[in-house]
């Protein structure tokens, strides 16, 4: 299968798995590897400036589905899409598509942390002390993927350590883009699933599933799922197709 695969695709596939594989066996020698990579919000006290580009080759050690559901869209879906625009239009749509989920991600987060803090300030509390404590949370839990946080003192102090913990890891944004983009280029291509044997095309498909993860980003935000990094990702991917389409009708049906 890999000898079939277009360049780019077969990197980012083999560059995925062996991120994913590395974070599993440090993980166990005491290196939160994982942690490390995944991003948190630019305003948080564990952001780092490489997460930006990271959190796109990190994935969910404790829910393999994730990853093997994000390489096998990026095998189906991006290997087409490589074969149709070149290695190098492709690469430059799919980290785009990754950047965009990244911003969109913390366009609502970093907005909320901002404006806890902002009112614990007001409030006159101690931040050094708490962001100390908060701090020492984080290091107890760095090899949990899924752990309770304490309750502290008020909301306001439990949301502000909440928000600056809260990480997203994954290629889903930058796969969504490619869903989208496939959903725009070949609107009428037949796609099939397992449990629905009945051929629906890729525009209704592809386009209930954006949908849903729209509607998933405004009412279901406190599943763990970085909702609104998929709707970035594909938003990004559309306004691409919609500039290149205008410039440039040779490479698009």
């Amino acid at each position: 299968m890999l000898r079939n695969l277009p360049q780019v695709t077969k990197n980012l596939l083999l560059l995925n798995i062996t991120v994913y594989i590395m974070a599993m066996v440090l993980v166990s020698n005491q290196i939160p590897l994982g942690a490390e990579l995944g991003s948190h919000y630019v305003n948080s006290m564990f952001f780092k400036p490489y997460q930006i580009v990271s959190h796109m080759f990190m994935h969910s050690l404790s829910d393999p589905f994730h990853i093997f559901m994000n390489m096998f869209l990026l095998v189906m879906f991006g290997g087409h899409l490589e074969r149709v625009w070149g290695a190098k239009r492709y690469f430059i749509f799919y980290i785009s598509c990754g950047l965009g989920a990244f911003v969109m991600y913390n366009s609502i987060g970093v907005w909320q942390l901002y404006n806890v803090k902002n009112e614990l300030i007001s409030q006159g509390v101690d931040l050094q002390y708490w962001n100390s404590y908060i701090n020492d949370i984080h290091q107890q839990t760095l090899y949990l993927e899924r752990y309770r946080l304490p309750n502290l003192p008020t909301d306001a102090l439990t949301d502000y350590m909440s928000l600056n913990i809260a990480q997203m890891a994954g290629a889903s944004g930058a796969i969504f883009g490619l869903l989208a983009g496939f959903a725009m280029l070949f609107p009428n291509t037949q796609l099939f699933l397992i449990f629905i044997p009945i051929p629906i095309k890729a525009k209704y498909l592809i386009g209930v599933y954006l949908l849903y993860e729209v509607y998933n980003s405004i009412i279901n935000i406190s599943d763990g799922i970085a909702h609104l990094a998929h709707v970035g990702g594909a938003v990004v991917g559309i306004i691409f197709i919609l500039v290149w389409r205008k410039r440039d009708r040779s490479n698009f049906f």
